[in-house]
């Protein structure tokens, strides 16, 4: 019996894929539990239809990163923060600190696991930090640091 799966089923499939099962494992176990549906031609016909949404919904979300990106690619992030001999800080900036003043200052809200740091930032000096806004996008914010 073709059956459609509703949700992931360990060790059967994922979410949305068209399976054979034996008719007593649908009947019994995967109609009762909502975790499928027959496969006929309206299932596969809604089936469809969704997969075109979520394909629609993605691309949409995917073009609102690129256009947040190009925004974030032109934003300076200026530090000042006392420092010690040879321009080091005292202690470092981190992400939280550049996430609350992307949003303080430019109106930026990201949740500081979305940043990203190569090296810690501990010194004076010029540095880039990346931004998760998608799997596929990534934008870079130019931070300097300098001595108050």
């Amino acid at each position: 019996m073709k059956v459609i799966l509703l949700e992931d089923v360990k060790n059967v499939g994922k979410k949305g894929t068209i399976i054979n099962a034996k008719d007593g494992y649908a009947r019994n176990f995967l109609f009762p539990k909502n975790l499928a549906i027959e496969a006929n031609d309206v299932n596969l016909k809604n089936l469809e239809n969704a997969k075109k949404q979520k394909e629609a919904k993605e691309k949409e979300i995917l073009e609102e990163a690129k256009q947040l990106e190009e925004k974030l690619m032109q934003i300076t992030i200026v530090i000042k923060t006392k420092t010690g001999e040879n321009g080091k800080l005292f202690g470092s900036i981190t992400t939280k600190e550049l996430a609350e003043i992307l949003e303080k200052d430019h109106g930026f809200v990201f949740d500081k696991k979305k940043l990203e740091l190569d090296d810690t930032i501990k010194s004076v000096g010029e540095y880039f930090v990346k931004v998760r806004l998608h799997p596929t996008v990534n934008a870079k914010v130019k931070v300097i640091v300098t001595e108050k």
